[in-house]
């Protein structure tokens, strides 16, 4: 007997929304209507063969985005293109190239992707488009996996080379001599998902693409820039930042769309008291199970690695107890190896597997064909995310649905009780630094290496002389007689720049249940001392891996398997001292501080939690090596305010304001909440006064904390705005954080420090800090 029956998807909503248990968490509810496509016919000058392909495929026009697009890259023009998910921004790229090969075969373009997944993607559906039109084309991905026989026939032989930053930046521009035909007539340069290079990752790929360029022009070439990127607020200015040109904006989106359901879902408070609330994992799996069952196509997606297997676990058990599809659920993250991660996407384009559960990973365009739901467990830490992994259902013109289930952290409530924020609002704005003078002096010694520099030659914002002049001093260029400078040490100098700064090292994750041991999978040096050190509980494809010893010199952890009713988790304790103080202004009940700070991480203890309760059942210590970041910050002192407090007292109010000040800076920069980390001393001794510091999670900062420091009042009244409207008694973890004591009222304290600090007495408690932006 089966307890799962096919179902459409409007039904199967319509039955939950029935069920008060789940009804009563809903708090938004908002139907975006179907939309018809906006069409316009093929251009004339599109080659007929091409024509022909795209109607042999079924294409019988163009939506208008993808027609303008087409039309400004044939004009010469520089574009940048901003539709939603699966709204065919592929052909705005694929069309251009196509053509310029079918005018001259002799043409080269240049497809950069972030990821090598995505790129593999790409070639497959390029070389699809070019069979169909008769046009011989030589595609071809070139990535760390690409062999080294066809390495060389791709820099002789490759009209389209598909690449990712990493790739470009240390395989392919310091061997430019190598690739000269494609330097010589490269026509197209295409930067796909340009909304995922911010931060850091963004501000070298900038750099990456200034020596880019600057071997085109060396070359005679002057090639087309096309950007494709999900809904952001800046994408021009994001594109101009990148390229150092000007491009022109298409952002009016012709693609038809089938009716979608949008559910914002706050699991229901356990304790009012406290503001404790259910799981929003437990409540991500009751949303998606009836969908499952119904046989509807459902990617569940949750926001760290852990949640990813704790929902497959959870799932896959729900639906063996009731008999249902379980051995069509499938995990999807980071640490799986990529033919795995190939098969699980061949299986959800062809239908055979029925719902994934997955990190970010699948939030970027990898094709996975067409869903029906997606249920996302906590709030991804910005619009453009939120919308991207929305956008992964309704990609048919029929109903969709998208379910976001808040977590009880600042930032999920405060976007689950304000709809506008996500539905409304055009989404954050992605920020680089591509000027940040670490960042810059790394990449103008590859540009020295991979060709000399003119006198007043321009690398940047201005000349790179004085800078050259600073690298000369160190020994790595001199300037020669002509005036010119030349690279002089023997050194190899793209390979000691990681384009992902943190740690560019990994951990191996190794299996030797078998007889032979096999590689699992791999993690980065943070997430390993939290997932892979000794005696943890390693979850990869729901199944649980014990883990016998990591060998942290060699970057090796071993596991075996074992079936466990527990999941480990690490503690990390952070400290943090100020190296040097960029900015200092007074300011209401103490001082406001910009600078830069180093942060040291060390995970000392984990915790055993029994699966489903969270239970705890255990302890256990861990001994691995401290790891430095060193990075920028913005901190508040609080000398006045603070005078006169209780030790105690004003300890759970530096956190508790501090979580509140926290939260409310990644609502007003915009930022996923994880990119702040938070320390408070009641004494700092460096400070010597009580002290909240907010520091970028990032190696060298992107400018966050130079905004904080500008915007420091907003935030302080923000915060108080924040805790002061929160529902809950005395403090809660989505205003102060978590209660360690239920006999103090950490949100009075929290509020007290805060007024101290300048929120302006009372706050009205309808005043929310993003209003306050």
């Amino acid at each position: 007997m089966r307890t799962y029956a096919p179902a459409g998807t409007d039904a199967v909503l319509a039955r939950l929304l029935e069920d008060p248990s789940l009804a009563s968490a809903v708090l938004h509810h908002e139907v975006i209507p179907a939309r018809p496509a906006d069409s316009v016919p093929f251009p004339d000058w599109l080659d007929p063969r091409i024509a022909g392909g795209l109607r042999s495929r079924g294409i019988e026009s163009l939506y208008r985005h993808q027609a303008e697009a087409i039309e400004t890259v044939h004009a010469g023009q520089d574009v940048v293109v901003v539709t939603p998910t699966a709204s065919g921004k592929t052909l705005c790229y694929t069309l251009p190239v196509l053509q310029a090969l079918a005018e001259d075969p002799s043409a080269r373009a240049l497809f950069l992707f972030p990821t090598k997944a995505l790129g593999q993607d790409q070639v497959a559906e390029f070389a699809g488009l070019a069979m169909a039109s008769s046009i011989p084309v030589s595609a071809a991905t070139y990535d760390g996996d690409t062999p080294a026989p066809i390495r060389s026939a791709i820099r002789t032989a490759g009209q389209v080379v598909v690449t990712n930053p990493d790739m470009l930046h240390s395989a392919i521009l310091p061997h430019h001599t190598k690739w000269f035909q494609l330097f010589e007539q490269v026509r197209v340069i295409v930067i796909d998902e340009l909304h995922t290079y911010r931060g850091v990752f963004g501000s070298h790929v900038a750099n990456v693409l200034r020596r880019l360029l600057r071997l085109c022009r060396h070359y005679g070439s002057n090639p087309v820039i096309v950007c494709a990127s999900a809904t952001i607020g800046n994408p021009a200015e994001l594109a101009a930042q990148l390229t150092g040109r000007t491009p022109r904006l298409v952002d009016r989106n012709g693609a038809p769309r089938g009716e979608r359901h949008v559910l914002l879902v706050n699991p229901p408070l356990l304790d009012v008291a406290t503001g404790a609330r259910s799981s929003a994992l437990t409540h991500a799996q009751r949303w998606a199970l009836p969908f499952l069952r119904a046989g509807r196509q459902t990617i569940v997606f949750g926001r760290a690695r852990v949640a990813v297997e704790i929902l497959l676990t959870g799932l896959r058990e729900a639906l063996r107890e009731h008999l249902g599809p379980r051995s069509r659920i499938r995990g999807y993250r980071g640490g799986y190896l990529p033919t795995e991660r190939r098969s699980i996407e061949r299986g959800l384009r062809s239908g055979e597997i029925l719902g994934v559960v997955s990190t970010n990973a699948l939030e970027l365009g990898v094709d996975i064909g067409s869903l029906d739901v997606a249920v996302l467990a906590g709030y991804p830490g910005s619009v453009a995310a939120t919308w991207q992994q929305l956008g992964r259902a309704g990609r048919r013109l029929e109903t969709s649905v998208g379910i976001l289930v808040a977590s009880a952290s600042p930032v999920d409530q405060y976007v689950i009780h304000h709809p506008e924020f996500l539905l409304e609002r055009s989404p954050e704005e992605a920020r680089v630094d591509p000027d940040n003078l670490h960042i810059l002096l790394a990449h103008l010694r590859c540009a020295t290496f991979e060709r000399p520099f003119e006198p007043g030659e321009v690398f940047g914002p201005q000349p790179a002389d004085d800078l050259l002049a600073f690298l000369g001093e160190e020994g790595h260029v001199r300037e020669a007689g002509d005036g010119r400078w030349y690279w002089s040490s023997e050194n190899f100098p793209a390979s000691e720049v990681s384009l992902r700064s943190a740690a560019p090292e990994n951990v191996v994750i190794i299996d030797t249940t078998p007889d032979r041991p096999r590689v699992l999978g791999e993690v980065d040096l943070f997430s390993a001392q939290v997932l892979v050190h000794e005696r943890a509980i390693y979850l990869h494809e729901s199944v649980q891996y014990h883990v016998d010893r990591l060998e942290w010199g060699e970057r090796k952890a071993y596991v075996h398997k074992v079936d466990a009713d527990h999941y480990t988790y690490a503690n990390r304790a952070v400290t943090l001292k100020p190296l040097d103080v960029f900015a200092d202004a007074p300011a209401t009940g103490g001082r406001r501080v910009h600078g830069e700070v180093m942060v040291a991480s060390l995970v000392t203890l984990f915790k055993k939690l029994k699966f489903g309760t969270d239970e705890n059942v255990g302890w256990g210590p861990i001994d691995l090596p401290e790891l430095e970041l060193q990075t920028t910050a913005y901190w508040v002192t609080a000398d006045a305010a603070a005078a006169g407090w209780r030790r105690d007292d004003l300890d759970i109010a530096l956190v508790g304001a501090g979580r509140a000040i926290q939260a409310v800076a990644a609502v007003l920069l915009m930022v996923d909440p994880r990119d702040l980390g938070l320390v408070s001393q009641v004494r700092s001794p460096h400070q010597e006064s009580p002290t909240i510091y907010i520091y970028e999670a990032i190696p060298g900062g992107v400018g966050l904390s130079e905004r904080l420091f500008a915007r420091h009042e907003e935030l302080v009244s923000g915060a108080a705005a924040l805790v002061e409207s929160c529902s809950c008694d005395s403090g809660c973890p989505a205003c102060t954080g978590p209660r360690l004591d239920p006999l103090v009222d950490a949100k009075a304290l929290a509020l007290r420090l805060l007024r101290g600090l300048g929120s302006g007495g009372a706050v009205a408690a309808d005043r929310e800090p993003a209003q306050v932006a």
